[in-house]
């Protein structure tokens, strides 16, 4: 057996298990039966994704749990036309998010903005007229 080209589940560390499950909840992520008081998960489409204590995943890695800032890693969620980038970086930001970059143009040819989760994870909304990842 050997390593499939997929990943099945991103987890989040956060800060505040509750405030970040409202969060998600309020983008209309669906939480599932599995999820219970110290985690939340929410299946998408082809990926699970996974709210975990900080300090608890930390523990569970086997690393400090400090740090802020950039993390080395983004998110992303792409939308079908142009004008929902905007719509979705509105949504995430009457959700309790952050618009950290606006909805612009960007060199590859399409259009994408950034905004972050309120655990500062940051997150890219992207029209790709090149090709549709799902």
């Amino acid at each position: 057996m050997s390593l499939e080209p997929r990943i099945s589940l991103v987890t989040l560390g956060v800060e505040d298990l509750p405030r970040a499950r409202n969060f998600y909840l309020r983008l209309g992520f669906p939480l599932q039966s599995q999820s219970n008081e110290n985690v939340a998960f929410f299946a998408l489409h082809g990926l699970w994704l996974s709210l975990y204590g900080r300090e608890s995943l930390a523990e569970d890695v086997g690393c400090p749990a400090e740090g802020r800032g950039f993390r080395g890693i983004t998110l992303a969620h792409n939308v079908r036309t142009r004008e929902e980038v905007a719509q979705v970086l509105a949504e995430a930001e009457a959700a309790g998010g952050k618009v950290v970059k606006p909805a612009q143009d960007v060199f590859w040819g399409g259009h994408s903005g950034y905004f972050s989760d309120p655990d500062g994870f940051f997150w890219e909304v992207a029209w790709n007229p090149h090709f549709w990842i799902e």
